[in-house]
């Protein structure tokens, strides 16, 4: 993984020491609210229902065991034990006191970690493939390009004060595991037609109020334009982006409201003038990827016998392996999920002491290495099947391996009304009751990959919107409700669900999620995932099954 340079070290430890004097200057009065909250979104720094919240930058998801073990100790010592996993492979803080933050960031800058622009409306932290380097459908590994791109992204003067929110992120497999298309940008690895690998680049996506899928600016773009044409992009929505409204406010809303034709117009034309100034040299690409050369695999790994006897001789191994486990490109290993949607913990949680072994974990079977994912969850990317027995029991005891994703019980879930200022309607509660209901149910394996995600408010955290089956949290006149859209994906054939029908009430929630499984039983034809019977049958049984006493 990339390490830092004293230029990196330097930066960040400036920072730090800069909202340290902030802070301090906040508290004696002497810097006012407003003044106050522009610094300190721009180090992470949210003030939610109950306590500040602070949001650590994980870049393209990846972290370092010494980096494992920092994160445990914030939480141990300046939280109340534990720390969330976000949808954008970030970490977030609930319970910070507001004078020791400055402590948190002086701590995450000794393992080249900070929380600069992981908020405000700036450019926010570069996502990426949770499988990227291991992964047997990839073109090429987009880490270094990741890289790159956060390094250009980071205090950029010009874009530090952006209309709004700004987002990219970057794939390079055949398969979208990073929900490419739902960003600000989106930047996919391809092949042209002379078998060359360059960029195709997207502009336009994104979720919350008005949830729209990225469109297609640049088919095919050279390496060395990759910063030009995404510095093009910036700064033609920097001029032309709305600023009077925040809630048009997003580069979806401009691309929506000029055209695409229109807005691709006016990037090229910025491209042209710029591109000569800032091109990518090869050798910086190749310096860049030194930071990512595969470890040092076991040649031998692939003849190992156990891994199979193993599976035959325990099932719950088995299930295990079919759920929590993925393809490798090296022979003998696997990539490994390591679950964080336990049935009694909150979707994305993770405390001190899983963080604490996991880093053990991650030094003994994965080169000291772990990864987060956009369905908060981790990954263990590079772990021989030798091990992977082991592994799986230390996982189980440390409630690390329920067999469960990609399952219904898989749920991405934001934290709602415990936590956030913002949100409508409970989620982390819920999600606990549906999650209990379903565990219930005999056949929920046999279910296949079903997506359900579940946001307290319209600024759709959680990407209800693109859930198989999305949840989202309103208010009636002080009650908790929550309207159900089926049919959303965030992968390669993306979708915005469509609503099912009125809102249901909190006490329906669960049981209308447990109706709409039980039509998917009834309707789907053998082995046909639920998005293609959903597309297939239309919303009309669903409706029926879920409001039939309403």
């Amino acid at each position: 993984m990339y390490q830092y340079n004293e230029q990196d070290q330097t930066l960040i430890e400036e920072r730090v020491s800069q909202f340290r004097g902030q802070t301090e200057r906040f508290l004696h009065g002497e810097l006012g609210p407003d003044e106050f909250r522009a610094l300190r979104l721009m180090n992470g720094l949210y003030i939610q229902t109950h306590a500040p919240m602070l949001r650590v930058a994980v870049p393209y998801g990846l972290l370092s065991s010494k980096q494992l073990r920092m994160l445990a100790k914030v939480a141990r010592d300046y939280d109340k034990g534990y720390c969330h996993f976000t949808t954008r492979q970030n970490v977030q803080y609930n319970w910070p006191a507001l004078e020791r933050v400055p402590d948190i960031l002086a701590d995450l800058a000794t393992v080249q970690m900070h929380a600069i622009q992981t908020s405000g409306n700036c450019l926010r932290n570069t996502t990426s493939d949770h499988l990227a380097g291991v992964c047997v459908d990839e073109i090429e590994d987009p880490r270094p390009y990741c890289e790159i791109i956060r390094q250009w992204t980071t205090l950029h003067p010009e874009f530090a004060y952006l209309p709004r929110k700004f987002k990219i992120a970057v794939s390079g497999s055949a398969r979208d595991r990073a929900a490419v298309q739902l960003h600000d940008i989106g930047v996919y690895l391809v092949r042209n037609e002379q078998g060359e690998v360059g960029f195709r680049v997207l502009a336009g996506g994104g979720l919350g109020r008005t949830p729209i899928i990225g469109q297609t600016v640049k088919p095919f773009l050279e390496k060395k334009h990759l910063l030009s044409y995404l510095e093009a992009i910036l700064r033609v929505y920097n001029l032309l982006g709305r600023r009077d409204n925040k809630y048009k406010a997003r580069i979806k809303i401009l691309v929506k409201e000029t055209g695409l034709e229109k807005f691709t117009a006016l990037v090229e034309e910025e491209w042209l003038r710029i591109r000569d100034d800032m091109l990518l040299s090869d050798e910086r690409i190749e310096a860049m990827k030194t930071f990512f050369t595969p470890p040092a695999y076991d040649t031998a790994a692939a003849g190992d016998t156990s891994f199979a006897e193993r599976q035959t001789a325990d099932e719950a191994f088995a299930k295990w392996i079919k759920y929590n486990s993925a393809d490798h490109r090296v022979p003998g290993y696997r990539a490994i999920f390591v679950s964080l949607k336990a049935p009694d913990s909150p979707p994305g949680d993770i405390t001190a002491d899983q963080l604490d072994n996991l880093a053990d974990l991650a030094d003994q079977y994965s080169f000291g290495e772990a990864r987060s994912t956009h369905r908060q969850n981790l990954v263990l990317a590079d772990v021989k099947q030798g091990d992977l027995y082991a592994l799986w029991q230390k996982l189980d005891e440390l409630k690390l391996a329920t067999p469960n994703i990609g399952t219904v019980t898989d749920m991405i879930c934001c934290p709602g009304l415990d936590f956030c200022s913002l949100a409508n309607a409970s989620s982390i509660g819920v999600a606990k009751e549906i999650n209990t209901a379903l565990d219930d149910m005999d056949y929920i394996h046999d279910l296949g990959d079903i997506k359900i995600n579940m946001s307290g408010c319209m600024n759709g955290c959680a990407h209800q919107s693109v859930g198989h089956i999305g949840i989202l949290g309103v208010d009636k006149k002080g009650e908790e409700w929550y309207q159900i859209t089926l049919g959303g994906s965030s992968e390669n054939e993306a979708a915005i669900g469509e609503r099912l029908g009125p809102a249901v009430s909190k006490e329906d929630i669960t049981d209308s999620i447990t109706r709409i499984l039980e039509v998917y039983v009834q309707q789907r034809l053998e082995d046909e995932p639920f998005l293609q019977t959903v597309n297939r049958v239309g919303l009309e049984p669903f409706r029926e099954k879920v409001y039939a006493n309403h």
